[in-house]
């Protein structure tokens, strides 16, 4: 993971999101991308008679505040012991991480706050993954940055995503002191967990296979259980295995562990 590309933002999961790229790229010697994202266009607006015109105060304010962020950020990072830039690009921010991932390794991006409720609001991480060839490490904003030597949780059901993220994941479980694979019930796909621990073994990873049934509760919900019990440091896991659709109508692993999980996802299609 030599070019890893970073969300950049004056939002509140900025902090984890730097401090975690800091720990990944100093582990990996790294190049760090942090990409500032100016959709312009929001500037641009119609009135009822077909005629356009540009908010002129509110995008010099925008110009102006992403120029600040530019600067701050510069001026933490050359603090730093790895090699970095920052960019701004124009265009939202799932556009312009998804060019600027064209030629990386790695996408941060934050899983956002909890509602009242404790769930999160919704956050670019799941369609980044679904859009981008590369893995997509989303950081919860109320969680610390990425401990790279605490027990990483692979969610495991056999599936080509299932097998998509474990590949991705493997570099960021070299050093972590346990690797556990977790499946629920019957694996969905046809790949077996025996093979994903193989496949593991020859990258010098060498993990355990837990094997838990469904019972009353969902597969998620065990997922979630055991995650507390284990406390991983990271959580990888293949994003939406089943149809997009059918997973915001009626749940689903993906957007369940997107609300809920309390540890780094590293998600994957």
């Amino acid at each position: 993971m030599r070019n890893i590309l970073v969300q950049a933002d004056n939002d509140t999961g900025m902090p984890t999101r730097m401090e975690s790229a800091l720990s990944i790229g100093r582990r990996f010697r790294s190049h760090l991308s942090f990409l500032i994202s100016s959709p312009y266009q929001q500037f641009i607006a119609a009135d009822p008679f077909g005629g356009m015109y540009l908010a002129k105060e509110q995008l010099a304010q925008a110009q102006l505040a992403d120029a600040d962020l530019e600067r701050r950020l510069s001026a933490e990072l050359e603090r730093e012991d790895v090699p970095w830039d920052v960019a701004i690009a124009d265009g939202d921010a799932l556009s312009a991480m998804t060019l600027g991932a064209t030629l990386a390794d790695l996408a941060i991006v934050s899983l956002g706050a909890g509602d009242r409720h404790g769930l999160r609001t919704p956050t670019i991480a799941a369609d980044l993954a679904l859009t981008v060839p590369i893995p997509v490490l989303a950081m919860p904003v109320d969680a610390p940055p990425i401990d790279l030597d605490a027990p990483v949780m692979v969610a495991w059901n056999g599936s080509p995503q299932a097998a998509s993220a474990l590949r991705a994941g493997v570099p960021l479980m070299g050093d972590a002191r346990q690797v556990i694979l977790v499946s629920v019930g019957e694996d969905d796909g046809r790949i077996a967990a025996e093979d994903a621990l193989l496949y593991m073994s020859r990258h010098g990873v060498h993990g355990e296979w837990r094997r838990e049934s469904k019972g009353v509760d969902t597969a998620e919900e065990v997922l979630e259980r055991i995650a507390a019990e284990i406390e991983p440091g990271l959580i990888v896991m293949g994003a939406y295995g089943r149809a997009r659709l059918r997973e915001t109508l009626f749940g689903g692993v993906t957007r369940y562990l997107l609300e809920v999980a309390r540890a780094p996802l590293l998600l994957a299609h």
